[in-house]
């Protein structure tokens, strides 16, 4: 039987994909060239080799010295601190927990997020979240209906993404329209963003930011976030190409004392207690 190729690809994929059952584009051309070292850690007890052929698969080489942990355990993947592991571990989860009770009970088309990317009527944008982290404003946007395709170029950061993503296409719930909505590429958005084919209507960037010295009120998922990847260095980047491939609008969202993006500012904005999402006009087809 012919399978149905996904209309959502990149000119330098290694693959088209079946849409049905992929849930990453391998994009080899933008993945790095050298593996990176993290301590990985099997919690299964089934030995099954299922962690080797992970890391394989991510480019991830063991270092039993290193302070961040993958950890395989039998529920699902998840990030940790070893230094600190009063913070527990860090996973995907579209689901259940915050996730699940934001999706049932949250604010829906009102949450800012939505708003700032255009949603109203039966317009329902087609977005490019090119700094996905874990992905939760990318599911926010799916599961009001948009059709979301995340970037995300750490390898770890990746891995729990396809982690969650698994969980979530397999629920008899949600996996039936979040397998249709929200996809993910991993890869470079520097490189990215220049390479994707359809435009989408809407770029959403959210990089990471450092946050005021008050580490104590820091989310452990940003302490470990940070250890692991730090800062968008090269975030201001992004800006340009992500104007240059969004039809409609490009959204940041960033922390209510940050500066604006490559210090390019715009009057406007949607505006919530902490954060503001700056909007910027995209480049019409």
């Amino acid at each position: 039987m012919a399978v149905q190729k996904s209309r959502w690809i990149c000119s330098n994929a290694s693959v088209v994909v079946n849409r049905s059952w992929m849930r990453c584009w391998s994009i080899t051309a933008l993945r790095a060239d050298h593996s990176v070292k993290i301590c990985l850690i099997d919690e299964t007890g089934t030995g099954d080799g299922a962690l080797s052929v992970l890391a394989a698969r991510w480019g991830l080489e063991h270092d039993e010295d290193n302070l961040m942990a993958l950890v395989l355990t039998p529920e699902h993947l998840e990030l940790r601190k070893r230094d600190e592991p009063k913070l527990g571990g860090i996973f995907v989860d579209f689901v259940g927990g915050a996730m699940a009770h934001r999706r049932k009970f949250g604010g829906g088309r009102g949450e800012a997020v939505a708003k700032a990317v255009g949603i109203k009527g039966d317009y329902l944008p087609d977005v490019v979240d090119a700094t996905a982290g874990l992905g939760r404003d990318a599911f926010v946007l799916a599961s009001v209906g948009c059709r979301v395709r995340m970037l995300e170029r750490n390898p770890v950061v990746a891995a729990l993404l396809d982690d969650g993503l698994a969980r979530g296409y397999a629920d008899a719930e949600i996996g039936g329209w979040l397998q249709e909505r929200l996809q993910l590429i991993h890869a470079s958005s520097l490189t990215a963003l220049t390479d994707i084919t359809p435009r989408p209507q809407v770029v959403y960037l959210d990089p990471m930011f450092p946050h005021k010295q008050k580490s104590a009120l820091v989310k452990k998922e940003m302490r470990v976030f940070q250890s692991l990847v730090g800062p968008d260095l090269d975030a201001d980047g992004l800006l340009e190409p992500a104007r240059l491939l969004a039809t409609k609008r490009v959204v940041v969202k960033r922390p209510d004392y940050a500066p604006p993006l490559a210090n390019v500012a715009t009057p406007n904005a949607v505006v919530t207690k902490g954060h503001r999402f700056d909007i910027y006009a995209g480049t019409p087809v």
